[in-house]
């Protein structure tokens, strides 16, 4: 479907609700990301918001809308929105308003207005301070701050001043960020300088919202300028402190590589997606804190380990999901696994392997090959020759067991009627042993691991409590 038709058909939904306030005699624009993209002709089919602006009351907006509206949501009424669905579209529509945020609060205050140049010149850039008035004869673009020029001339500017924008709402640093990645966009000297005075503001922005915006710099095709825009304004060490910390002092002997610049690569060489792209931003957090030199070198031992404790802390302090943290966890400490097996794959390497990957085997595989960031073109084609070994290896097994859920061969309950035992932390040093055997030596037969389930009962070691 071309740019044109998407809009066409955008303008037949929102034709109820231009026919409603021309009625009621008030004004409706189409604001915000919307207008953007139909200006650069990227307007997605599938957008599935669409925020409008009028000078209507947030009362007068209900009356309005009630009768059109598939649904209606009235929970953000008192700060000026209405929010409504018609047909699979979900529309939100604020009176006229500026949003500023207490030197001491999270919760925004909110003043109501009767000019759409007032509402704009609050926005938060100028590419996103421009209108398109629905109601009236022609739909006209309203652009008072510049903002279809600064999209073509690839400059990211604030309506304002740069730290009244900042001040009003502090997450903005962070979408600055992204939209200078996702534009490809030169922010303005008053926002680098705004951001580096103010970032200290961030504290008053909820986690769940910084999460937010992080998230969506990191899965844009190429996050590489907007994650630089985070760590040269001092932004980043405001809620990712680990990340700034990364930009080791050089060794004039050993002359290791900057961690930070390897970071920011490694990212760039990841798909999009969140899992992953976390992983590769936290993967080498633990090396300020496990660096020594050494008349042999630097050595970081056990960043992996140590990252991926840090990594949870970090995580757990933005709000991500469990399901997501362990994951990225587990990437972080996994991240150097394939390089342990430098004398090649051997079963036993690679079930282990497998095994301790699971589900996130693919996304570990890319976070390896990602990690090589050295120019040196042969260390380069030696890794991939690796990596490709190993998924030969992989799938090799793979068609001889199940190597996506290796487990024991006898469960639980045949253990405990071989044992002649009850539940117990016995059944689970059990089940531990016989994984180990699976691991190491592949598939025995249930007779052979009940021998040697036997063998290690007799000839375990007994610990007696002392009372």
């Amino acid at each position: 479907m071309s740019s044109v038709e998407v809009i066409d058909n955008l303008n037949k939904e929102l034709d109820p609700l231009r026919d409603g306030f021309e009625q009621a005699g008030r004004r409706l624009y189409l604001v915000g990301g919307v207008v953007r993209d139909i200006l650069l002709g990227a307007l997605d089919q599938n957008v599935a918001d669409v925020d409008l602006t009028t000078d209507a009351t947030p009362e007068e907006i209900e009356s309005i809308v009630s009768p059109v509206a598939d649904n209606l949501w009235l929970v953000g009424k008192r700060f000026g929105t209405i929010s409504l669905e018609i047909g699979m579209r979900k529309i939100e529509i604020t009176t006229h308003r500026a949003e500023s945020y207490e030197s001491s609060s999270r919760k925004p205050s909110v003043n109501f207005s009767k000019s759409i140049d007032e509402d704009l010149s609050r926005r938060d850039f100028t590419i996103n301070a421009m209108a398109i008035e629905l109601t009236g004869i022609d739909s006209k673009l309203i652009d008072p701050f510049g903002g279809l020029r600064n999209l073509l001339e690839r400059k990211l500017k604030t309506p304002g001043r740069a730290e009244d924008s900042f001040s009003d709402d502090p997450l903005r640093m962070l979408r600055a960020a992204r939209f200078v990645a996702r534009f490809g966009l030169e922010p303005d000297k008053d926002i680098l300088d705004a951001a580096g005075e103010l970032k200290g503001r961030l504290s008053v922005v909820s986690p769940e919202r910084i999460r937010e915006e992080l998230s969506k710099l990191l899965v844009l095709p190429d996050p590489t300028s907007g994650l630089w825009f985070l760590i040269d304004t001092g932004v980043m060490g405001e809620f990712l402190p680990e990340i700034p910390a990364l930009a080791l002092e050089q060794d004039p002997v050993h002359r290791h590589k900057d961690v930070l610049a390897h970071t920011v690569a490694v990212v760039s060489k990841t798909s999009p997606d969140l899992i992953l792209r976390m992983a590769a931003l936290l993967h080498d957090i633990g090396k300020p804190k496990t660096r020594e030199i050494t008349p042999n070198g630097v050595s970081f031992h056990f960043h992996d380990v140590v990252g991926a404790r840090m990594a949870r802390k970090r995580l757990l302090a933005l709000k991500y999901s469990s399901n997501e943290i362990d994951a990225i966890c587990k990437l972080v400490e996994l991240h150097l696994r394939f390089h342990t097996y430098k004398a090649g794959w051997n079963d036993k390497a690679v079930r282990r392997y497998v095994r301790d990957a699971g589900p996130l085997y693919e996304r570990l595989n890319e976070l390896t090959l990602a990690d090589v960031t050295t120019r040196d073109k042969n260390k380069v084609k030696f890794f991939h020759q690796k990596m490709e070994e190993l998924q030969e290896r992989v799938k090799i097994l793979s068609e001889q067991e199940e190597l996506a859920s290796i487990r024991p061969e006898l469960d639980g309950n045949e253990v405990m009627e071989i044992l002649g035992i009850g539940p117990s932390k016995d059944v689970g040093d059990a089940m531990d042993f016989l994984l180990e055997i699976r691991l190491d030596e592949g598939i025995i037969g249930k007779d052979a691991a009940k021998e040697r389930l036997q063998r290690w009962w007799r000839t375990r070691p007994i610990t007696t409590k002392v009372s």
